[in-house]
């Protein structure tokens, strides 16, 4: 019997699960879930139906379900699993909508997750996601790095190594949904200080849950450091430090007949020598 291969686990999901009841401890920090969701609200207003049935996939609060509550007639709100597996509950062809908002960077093998929403989605149903990706926290990792170089051993891992926009654009492609769209939402956010901004990340529930993660405390002077190199590459002229969030959105739909298909290999009625020269003449 052949075995698909194991996904790598890039992230401890228990931790993860820590750092997000500590977020809400703490007093959660909703700016970037908050615009993602009226993000979703526009790009579904776009879409001229409405969904019977729907699933919210890493389900957080009660935001996204409350908004969703005109568009769709049943919404199941689905947890990401802890464990390893990261099966989701989702039954074949069962559902006409998937959502999901800022969580699908933390999942191991999220070509995994894809497939299996391919697979609940009925025949022209769609998937609309939100995810961390491309250059977010790009002068965090900067920082951290370049201090650890000068007053440690080695640079430890500290921030997600996140998926680029082809990257994204692929796995939809491998999942076999049809119509792939993906784009990036660059929001850049503007602190007092580097701890400032790691003050919102615990808030946020998005500090470091790599596996390969140091797991000794940083010494202060790593992160005074840190602080200090942050300051003087990535401060405006009011010495206020800048943070980069890139938020890419993807999009597929189940396969359908009623689609646009391309063309077939050799349909065209005109070839394209022929229309460079008109454009020549």
């Amino acid at each position: 019997m052949v075995t698909e291969p194991t996904a790598p686990a890039l992230f401890d999901r228990h931790l993860l699960s820590a750092r997000l009841d500590r977020a809400q401890r703490l007093g959660p920090a909703t700016f970037l879930r908050e615009r993602v969701t009226d993000d979703l609200v526009e790009r579904l207003r776009a879409v001229l139906r409405d969904f019977a049935n729907a699933a919210e996939i890493g389900a957080s609060g009660e935001q996204l379900s409350l908004v969703l509550a005109g568009r769709v007639g049943h919404l199941a709100r689905i947890d990401l699993p802890v464990r390893d597996s990261e099966a989701l509950s989702l039954q074949p062809e069962s559902l006409d909508l998937v959502v999901s908002a800022l969580a699908f960077q933390f999942v191991n093998d999220l070509p995994g997750v894809l497939a299996q929403i391919r697979r609940a989605l009925r025949p022209d149903g769609l998937l609309m996601a939100a995810m961390i990706g491309g250059d977010t926290l790009t002068e965090l990792r900067q920082s951290f790095a370049a201090a650890e170089a000068e007053l440690e051993s080695g640079v430890s891992p500290r921030v997600a190594p996140f998926a680029d926009l082809r990257d994204v654009g692929a796995l939809l492609q491998r999942a076999g949904l049809a119509l792939p769209v993906t784009d990036v939402d660059r929001v850049v956010v503007r602190y007092d200080s580097a701890f400032g901004l790691m003050h919102d990340l615990r808030r946020m529930g998005a500090t470091n849950i790599l596996t390969e993660r140091r797991r000794a405390f940083t010494r202060r002077t790593t992160m005074l450091r840190m602080a200090e190199i942050y300051a003087e590459r990535f401060a405006d002229a009011d010495g206020r430090i800048r943070a980069t969030f890139d938020v890419i959105w993807l999009s597929g739909w189940a396969p359908h007949q009623s689609q646009q298909q391309p063309l077939k290999p050799g349909s065209a009625t005109a070839s394209l020598a022929d229309a460079v020269k008109k454009a020549k003449g």
